[in-house]
């Protein structure tokens, strides 16, 4: 794994809830869908158990209907996990349990899946986090893989290089990088077209390939 040449961001996000049973299947579901869109959906799973045991000692320590805020962020190559709360005197706690025993479960499962975690309490409130080694060396880091590493070396040549500065590469947001991308495709396009092949063809091919490559990359 290695870090993006444009720097593209994956911007902290925040997400209001109430510590509600009923909120958990929600709460998993946002998780996935923002973690596809900062290209990290294999740390889906673990990510969501993370979110659910977390919130779930919010609920049963602190109370159904406590006011408790899920943000996600980067932090290096790892994915932080935050959930905040109201309560800064209940602190979860890691129990050792043996059998039948399901105290101090969740936590367990927490740092089970976690490089790290612990609780920061501010005042009256308290955030529980943990972070998750994603093998990425950096917050904007992707997979090294060879056809990724292709298509970053095209959009350099196609003028993303002049985005430099004194030293290094302007960072550049999510939409950006879209923008980017959705020129260099139409480009190629225009190229096919002005060769004689048809362009919807060729978007077809592309579709059905990348459907296929990316279902035996997360069959990996």
């Amino acid at each position: 794994m290695s870090g993006c040449r444009f720097g593209v961001e994956r911007k902290r996000w925040e997400l209001p809830f109430l510590a509600e049973a009923e909120e958990l299947a929600g709460l998993r579901r946002v998780m996935r869908l923002h973690l596809e869109l900062w290209g990290l959906s294999s740390m889906a799973y673990a990510a969501q158990v993370c979110v659910t045991e977390l919130t779930s000692n919010v609920i049963k320590h602190v109370g159904t209907g406590t006011s408790a805020c899920l943000a996600v962020s980067m932090n290096g190559g790892c994915l932080r996990i935050e959930v905040n709360d109201s309560d800064g005197q209940r602190l979860p706690t890691l129990i050792r349990t043996a059998g039948l025993d399901e105290r101090g479960r969740g936590m367990q499962m927490v740092e089970g899946m976690a490089a790290r975690w612990g609780v920061i309490v501010r005042g009256a409130s308290k955030t529980t986090w943990c972070e998750l080694a994603t093998g990425l060396q950096s917050a904007d880091g992707h997979v090294a893989d060879e056809q990724v590493a292709k298509a970053e070396a095209l959009l350099g040549l196609c003028g993303l290089g002049e985005r430099r500065g004194p030293s290094q590469l302007r960072r550049m947001s999510v939409k950006e990088a879209a923008e980017a991308a959705t020129g260099l495709i139409t480009d190629l396009l225009l190229w096919l077209r002005a060769h004689g092949y048809d362009a919807d063809e060729a978007l077809d091919r592309a579709q059905l390939r990348f459907e296929v490559e990316s279902e035996a990359e997360g069959a990996a």
